[in-house]
């Protein structure tokens, strides 16, 4: 949930004031895209990672602020429960080695957080949503200290006049639920993807993770089970919208201007237009003075971008000289199951969305929004068993259009970001082993329970073995 704050109460004047300066940091903002101020380069890409601490049991471990005082690395932070943290590696130039560096840099952080760990009787697991995890451990006293997550509580509960968040998702079974808080998103744990693109190109690339949601989200589902019962394919989704549903402001009855939402539809020119409607359709969250800070760090504008979860979402960053410069965070895939499927689910995205965003016809003229968007929700219901319209209007499953059309057509984006020719097959190889043979995360753990019978804890803990392994999860034994 970004960066911390030092307050979690505010007045009407702290509103009225964040306001303005949010209208005077748009109009900076503004006047950049005229001006074209931002670094002209892009192809630098780099990810997060939100991961688990469990006990010897394979259950929720409340352990987050004495792991990360012994970890005490910059690239390790909290999130929004004590159960949870979050790990960062280094951007990099998206060409030659990158993905194997990559892949060194995310498994070296990751041994050192089992280590660390391992001394306070606990694991560190990748999975979009923890089996063993119940809707009691969700609570207020396991939120992590951080003045942010209150503070985001206090206002979300707020806008909603007290009323507790409903959950509703109905899948192989059914969950119906009220929880009092905003704690139900603390069970979704992501990888997420960032990408700096070029300001000429951000349009096209933005669209083009659009449209790429549902591919990605099929191909890397890892999130079937939620208190005990087996929902979507990539439960997280339902889960994150529904357990932080709080609208806008003057479009309150629009989906499309929830605080979790997959959008309103393409973007035409600029991702200026994002930034607009953030200004005009969602009312401050965390109205904090950040005055002390200039305000061409446009720093009120990037803490309200923050409070507003896009599943593909527009970032403002700086370049060493002070230059400001444009990414696209891509938010939907999961956690896990393994470090090899984690680089691979990234290689998949970094050479989709290069070669989808260079395409002729673009995207939007070939697959309305209303599409794209139907298909994200279809593909995380339903994996790489859902049926979508892709390109032209093309009907086809979904794990029939990755192994026919978009496998190669990532091939052919790494090969023109000049990747490593061997490292693209190599991790592009274990997605078309995992979409092939149907195991994805998802389909290993409802095949187990399958199998072995509803016992959560056995679930988890073998499928932390198996992670352990290091073998991506089409590899997996039942």
């Amino acid at each position: 949930m970004g960066q911390e704050i030092s307050q979690s109460e505010f007045t009407h004047r702290d509103f009225d004031r964040f306001g303005e300066r949010l209208h005077r940091e748009t109009a900076i903002l503004h006047d950049w895209f005229r001006e074209r101020r931002f670094a002209p380069n892009g192809g630098v890409a780099g990810f997060e990672v939100e991961a688990w601490l469990v006990d010897r049991a394979g259950q929720p471990a409340p352990l987050n602020q004495a792991f990360l005082e012994r970890m005490a690395d910059p690239l390790v932070v909290p999130e929004l429960s004590v159960f949870n943290i979050e790990l960062n590696t280094p951007p990099l130039s998206l060409c030659g080695d990158a993905l194997r560096r990559m892949h060194g840099n995310l498994e070296n952080l990751w041994q050192r957080c089992q280590r660390v760990a391992a001394d306070l009787g606990a694991a560190v697991t990748l999975i979009g949503i923890l089996p063993t995890l119940r809707d009691t451990d969700l609570t207020m006293e396991h939120m992590s200290e951080q003045e942010r997550y209150r503070a985001i509580n206090d206002q979300i509960l707020r806008r909603r006049h007290g009323r507790p968040m409903q959950l509703a998702i109905h899948g192989a079974e059914t969950l119906h639920l009220s929880h009092s808080d905003v704690m139900l998103e603390a069970a979704t744990t992501s990888f997420q993807a960032h990408l700096q693109v070029a300001p000429d190109q951000a349009a096209a690339f933005f669209n083009a993770a659009l449209a790429l949601s549902a591919p990605l989200v099929a191909a890397t589902a890892n999130s079937p089970l939620l208190f005990g019962k087996v929902l979507w394919e990539e439960t997280r989704i339902p889960l994150f919208e529904q357990g932080v549903d709080l609208a806008g402001g003057a479009s309150a009855d629009n989906p499309a201007y929830r605080r979790v939402t997959f959008g309103n539809d393409y973007i035409r020119d600029s991702l200026l237009e994002l930034f607009a409607e953030n200004l005009a359709h969602y009312p401050p969250l965390l109205p904090v003075d950040l005055s002390a800070e200039p305000a061409e760090r446009l720093p009120h504008l990037r803490l309200h971008n923050g409070t507003i979860w896009r599943w593909n979402r527009p970032l403002l960053g700086f370049e060493a000289d002070g230059a400001p410069h444009l990414r696209i965070e891509h938010r939907v895939m999961p956690a896990g199951p393994s470090i090899p499927d984690l680089i691979a689910n990234a290689a998949l995205y970094y050479g989709l969305v290069h070669a989808l965003a260079r395409a002729t016809p673009p995207v939007t003229a070939v697959l309305p929004f209303a599409l794209s968007r139907a298909n994200f929700y279809a593909a995380a219901r339903d994996g790489l068993r859902a049926e979508v319209v892709w390109l032209n209007g093309r009907r086809a499953p979904l794990r029939q259009l990755l192994l026919e059309e978009l496998l190669p057509l990532a091939r052919r984006g790494l090969r023109e970001l000049e990747i490593d020719a061997a490292d693209a097959e190599d991790y592009l190889g274990i997605i078309a082993a995992r979409v092939d043979s149907g195991r994805t995360g998802s389909n290993w753990q409802r095949c187990f329970l399958a199998r072995h019978g509803p016992d959560l804890n056995e679930l988890t803990l073998a499928y932390l073995e198996r992670q352990r392994s290091g073998k991506p999860v089409h590899e997996w034994a039942d």
